[in-house]
C-alpha cells in the first residue's frame, strides 16, 4: 500500500480553490467551476477536492460532516514573519482565524486558519531550538 494524498469534500469549490491558491497551490484555470479539482505539491503530495453534490452522486450514503474538523492540514513556511503574514492575509480576506500567530513551545512560530469547509489549516515556521519551552501541562 502507498499513501498518495488527501481528498476533501467541499461545499463551494470556488471559495476553496481561492483559499488554497492564496497559499500558493496551483490549480488549472477554471478549476473553481468544476465539481472536482486536484493538484500536486512540489513535494509530490496529491491534494484533491470534490463537491458534496458530486460525492452524493456516487455515494448514496454520503453524509455531510457537522461541526469543525478536528484535523489540520500543515504548511511549512520560510520564516516566523511569513507565519504572521499569511495569517493576517487570510483573515483580512474574510477567513476565520482559529489560532493567532504565537511562539509555540516546540520552537516554531505557529498559527491556524479555518478553510471554507471548516478544516483547520496550520502554518509553521522552521523550528528554532533556542525558542523551545516545556509543553503545556
Amino acid at each position: 500500500m502507498k499513501f498518495t494524498g488527501l481528498h476533501f469534500f467541499v461545499r463551494d469549490m470556488g471559495r476553496t480553490i481561492a483559499f488554497y491558491r492564496r497559499l500558493g497551490l496551483r490549480f488549472p484555470d477554471g478549476a473553481e467551476n468544476n465539481p472536482f479539482a486536484s493538484t500536486e505539491t512540489e513535494d509530490g503530495v496529491h491534494l484533491a477536492f470534490g463537491t458534496y453534490a458530486l460525492s452524493r452522486g456516487y455515494d448514496r450514503g454520503f453524509k455531510e460532516p457537522s461541526g469543525a474538523s478536528p484535523n489540520c492540514l500543515q504548511f511549512a513556511v520560510a520564516s516566523r514573519e511569513e507565519t504572521d503574514r499569511i495569517y493576517h492575509e487570510l483573515t483580512a480576506a474574510g477567513h476565520e482565524g482559529h489560532l493567532p500567530p504565537h511562539d509555540a513551545f516546540w520552537g516554531s512560530r505557529y498559527a491556524e486558519v479555518i478553510d471554507p469547509d471548516g478544516n483547520l489549516v496550520g502554518f509553521q515556521s522552521p523550528t528554532d531550538p533556542a525558542r523551545r519551552s516545556p509543553p503545556p501541562a
